[in-house]
């Protein structure tokens, strides 16, 4: 596997799965705050559940096909917890060339 494509199957995954917390946490938010309905919940729970078990897959490859040792990895899938962290795991994996940038295009 290429580790640029890993890195950016990891990028995409990430904002995906901080984006679907996002929208867990509005439709949790209409559900207990404003007692109006459980749809958010019901529409976004599977959602998130889906893509917190790809994020978990992909960062495992990328573990792999990177060569992040233990601490990064275990970061990385911590990061999945809390939300919105995914993003700034991506951000600092990026900053310690944990994490290749995307190849650069290219302009006419």
């Amino acid at each position: 596997m290429n580790a640029r494509a890993v890195a950016l199957a990891f990028r995409a995954v990430a904002l995906a799965e901080a984006c679907s917390w996002v929208a867990l946490l509005f439709g949790m938010f209409v559900k207990w705050v404003l007692g109006s309905s459980e749809r958010g919940v019901q529409i976004f729970g599977p959602i998130h559940g889906g893509v917190f078990v790809a994020y978990v897959l992909v960062t495992l490859l990328a573990a792999r096909v990177l060569r992040w040792n233990a601490v990064t990895t275990l970061l990385a899938l911590a990061a999945s917890v809390p939300p919105l962290v995914t993003l700034w795991f991506d951000r600092w994996a990026t900053r310690t060339d944990r994490l290749p940038l995307p190849e650069p295009v290219p302009t006419a």
